[in-house]
């Protein structure tokens, strides 16, 4: 992924989340959900999205995936079960204002409703 990245031929190497230090920085955060993911011998993916759905009834992932692979990876995450320790890991770790970077460029944000103060 990183090398397609740094190539510039992912639609995410145009955005400010995954360019340059903000790139670094937000890798950083997924090797610290790594070692909760390895206990369960989970993907870092499945435990984001087990993550997502302890948010509560009224939350919904929504998983994008481009190979039947992928989908069925993240179908594996109903299988993931975090105990409230692992929720307060992956909370202390991944703070809100962890990540680096806006979602998209000044043009594209402005654009955004959900954005808007």
């Amino acid at each position: 992924m990183l090398q397609s990245l740094e190539a510039g031929q992912n639609f995410l190497s145009h955005l400010p989340r995954f360019t340059g230090e903000n790139l670094d920085r937000n890798l950083s955060l997924i090797e610290a959900i790594r070692s909760i993911a390895e206990e369960k011998n989970a993907t870092v993916a499945q435990v984001t999205i087990a993550w997502v759905l302890s948010r509560g009834e009224d939350i919904i992932p929504l998983i994008g995936a481009r190979r039947r692979n992928r989908l069925q990876e993240a179908l594996g995450a109903l299988d993931v079960r975090l105990a409230d320790g692992d929720l307060a890991r992956i909370e202390a770790a991944v703070p809100p204002d962890a990540v680096a970077g806006d979602r998209y460029d000044a043009g594209q944000m402005g654009m955004l409703d959900s954005e808007r103060s």
